[in-house]
C-alpha cells in the first residue's frame, strides 16, 4: 500500500517528512487552499528520496501554468482535481507519456463511479474523495463501503479525512483495486503544516497492522 501526504507548503516540513517512509508528497498549485504552495522554492525538493515521487494538484489550470510548474518542480505525477476532461488529460500525456495522471473524482454514492470510465485510458490511477463544496482537504469522509462498486481496472488513491484511528476501518476494505492512501488535513498542525509525528504514528501502526 503506497502513502501519499499532500498539500505541503513548508520547506523545513517537507524535509521533515521526507525522512518517513513515504512514497508521495503532494503540493497544491490551486490559489484558493489554503496549503496553496505558493512561492515554494523548487530547489527544497532537491534534498527529496529518488523514491519519493512528487505530485502537483491542480484544479481546471490553464496548460500553460500546468507546464511551467510540472518543468519548475520536476513532477512525476499531476492530480486533477476539477473539471478537467478526457481530452485535457490525453493532451497532457501526449506532451509527456512518462508524466502520471491522477485523475480525482468526488463522490457519495456509487452512481459516481460511472463518470470514471472515460477517463480509463488515459489515467494512471484515479482518488476517490469526499464530495464537497471544496475541491479536496475538506476532512470528511464518505461511506467507503460503496468501493465495493467501482468495478473499474484502473487503481485508486483513498482520500477524504483519514486519521490515525482510521488504521482499523482500511484495513477492512479489501478492494483489490486500492493502491494508496492519502494523508491530509486529519493529519496537521495548520493547513499545510503536518504534525510529522502524527504521519510516522499512522505509518507504524499500519504497517504493523499490515504484518
Amino acid at each position: 500500500m503506497k502513502i501519499k501526504v499532500c498539500g505541503m507548503k513548508d520547506p523545513h516540513n517537507i524535509l521533515e517528512l521526507a525522512a518517513l517512509p513515504i512514497d508521495y508528497i503532494g503540493l497544491i498549485f490551486y490559489s484558493r487552499s489554503p496549503r496553496y504552495a505558493a512561492g515554494l522554492d523548487a530547489r527544497i525538493l532537491e534534498g527529496l528520496p529518488e523514491k519519493i515521487r512528487r505530485v502537483g494538484v491542480f484544479v481546471d489550470e490553464e496548460p500553460d501554468s500546468l507546464w511551467e510548474k510540472i518543468a519548475a518542480y520536476k513532477l512525476d505525477c499531476v492530480q486533477l482535481h476539477g473539471k478537467e476532461s478526457v481530452g485535457y488529460c490525453k493532451k497532457i500525456k501526449e506532451q509527456e507519456p512518462s508524466l502520471s495522471i491522477i485523475k480525482a473524482f468526488n463522490v457519495s454514492e456509487s452512481s459516481d463511479f460511472q463518470k470514471t470510465e472515460e477517463y480509463e485510458e488515459i489515467c494512471s490511477y484515479f482518488l476517490f474523495d469526499t464530495k464537497t463544496k471544496q475541491h479536496g482537504g475538506s476532512g470528511e469522509k464518505f461511506d467507503w463501503c460503496i468501493l465495493d462498486s467501482y468495478q473499474g481496472k484502473i487503481p485508486f488513491f483513498l482520500s477524504g479525512g483519514i486519521s490515525l484511528e482510521d488504521s482499523d476501518e482500511i484495513k477492512k476494505i479489501r478492494h483489490p483495486k486500492l493502491y494508496g492512501l492519502d494523508l491530509n488535513s486529519r493529519f496537521e498542525s495548520e493547513p499545510g503544516l503536518k504534525n510529522i509525528q502524527l504521519v510516522s504514528n499512522f505509518i507504524k501502526n499500519w504497517k504493523n497492522e499490515q504484518n
